[in-house]
């Protein structure tokens, strides 16, 4: 039976005086790919803001191989093994994409091999060899997904926190990135991918959360939350 890595329990997080997520509970197991779905405003970036420790808990607990990390920065969370790719990307647009990955590989415990993109990289996003040398500004934006999770990557981490992968690209490029979602879990790492397109998260998780209003509504198989109608009103608003 798989163990479980991380793990939110009851937590309640506020954006100023706004109470976004209302004690929320879900966990992530070794090896195992978690989907948390919701439409536009359900809380699911304010949830991996909190994971990552952006965001803090006002009450609650986060964990990480049985260790609570509710209170530990950031920065501390990255060299535990938590890599995160924001919505936004969070490319600096002045730095070349392989100073952009250099950047997480600073962080990374394991600082393996000096080279600007490692084998798991080029086995995820080929391509991104190719554009090493431009400025983050130059990307496209499925260019720009590439090289956030790549210098996600870098860390070489335990678990993915990735927020709104999918969003905004073609569906060939969808079906490409599932790959790589899937190729990542091939590799013995963790995801937690935020997904506002429930049919997509279906296609990558082994389990699913459904998040509305800050609370989780659902929790179990993805086929489940398809054939729930409830569910998938509450979704798709």
């Amino acid at each position: 039976m798989s163990s479980q890595l991380l793990e939110l329990a009851a937590v309640d997080t506020y954006r100023g005086a706004a109470h976004v997520l209302r004690a929320v509970s879900l966990a992530v197991n070794e090896g195992e790919t978690v989907c948390l779905v919701g439409r536009n405003g359900a809380g699911k970036t304010t949830t991996l803001e909190t994971a990552i420790g952006l965001l803090p808990v006002r009450s609650g607990v986060i964990r990480l191989r049985g260790q609570e990390i509710t209170r530990t920065p950031t920065h501390d969370r990255a060299r535990l093994g938590i890599g995160y790719a924001p919505e936004d990307c969070g490319i600096f647009p002045d730095l070349t994409v392989a100073e952009n990955l250099q950047i997480g590989r600073w962080l990374a415990t394991d600082k393996g091999h000096g080279g600007a993109v490692d084998e798991r990289i080029a086995a995820l996003f080929p391509e991104v060899e190719q554009f090493l040398p431009r400025r983050g500004l130059n990307l496209s934006g499925g260019q720009k997904k590439m090289v956030a999770i790549s210098r996600a990557m870098a860390l070489a981490p335990s678990i993915l926190l990735l927020d709104e992968p999918f969003e905004g690209l073609a569906p060939v490029v969808v079906s490409r990135f599932i790959e790589a979602a899937r190729k990542i879990k091939a590799m013995g790492i963790s995801l937690l991918i935020a997904e506002s397109h429930v049919t997509n998260a279906a296609r990558v998780a082994d389990r699913l959360y459904a998040i509305d209003r800050g609370e989780i509504i659902f929790a179990g198989d993805p086929r489940r939350a398809l054939d729930n109608e409830e569910v998938m009103k509450t979704i798709r608003g």
